[in-house]
């Protein structure tokens, strides 16, 4: 059953505040997802905030809406945002006006490779990529920054992983 907010959610112009959670393993694997609109647009996790939701609410939302994760536990706010010009394509989307979004970023840091469960109205396949490959696939330059800054050290390298 659909709640009132996510029907609203679904008739109200989309917020342009954004998330984008990097799902990665220690092992230096990085989870890519290619969307099916538009095709060959390689992404990590990422979504709009529903009206009254938080960046970490729509980031736990998104992570288990687009691959069947659950990580309330893991999920690492990396205190990162970018200002980005909404594609041409997606403003339709927005409230007449709105040329522009904030993505906040998260990360889900795991043990292993853990197995997706793709929302098929969304993405057609997924991948695990060593950073290389995962940096000359994605599709977006706030994604390709996300995933840099995680390799430089940025979490710390202690921190436990389940």
């Amino acid at each position: 059953m659909i709640s009132t907010q996510q029907q609203l959610a679904e008739h109200s112009p989309k917020r342009p505040i954004s998330v984008l959670v990097v799902v990665f393993t220690v092992a230096g694997e990085f989870l890519l997802m290619n969307r099916i609109r538009p095709a060959g647009f390689w992404q990590s996790v990422t979504g709009s905030l529903r009206p009254g939701e938080s960046a970490r609410s729509a980031a736990l939302r998104e992570l288990k809406e687009e691959t069947g994760l659950l990580g309330a536990a893991r999920l690492v706010d990396l205190h990162q945002s970018r200002l980005f010009p909404i594609v041409n394509a997606w403003r339709r989307r927005y409230a007449a006006g709105v040329c522009f979004n904030r993505e906040h970023w998260f990360a889900l840091p795991l043990a292993h490779r853990r197995i997706i469960r793709l929302n098929p109205a969304e993405h057609s396949q997924c991948l695990w990529l060593p950073i290389g490959k995962a940096l000359e696939l994605a599709s977006s330059w706030t994604n390709r920054e996300a995933l840099r800054l995680l390799t430089t050290g940025y979490l710390n390298p202690s921190m436990t992983l389940a």
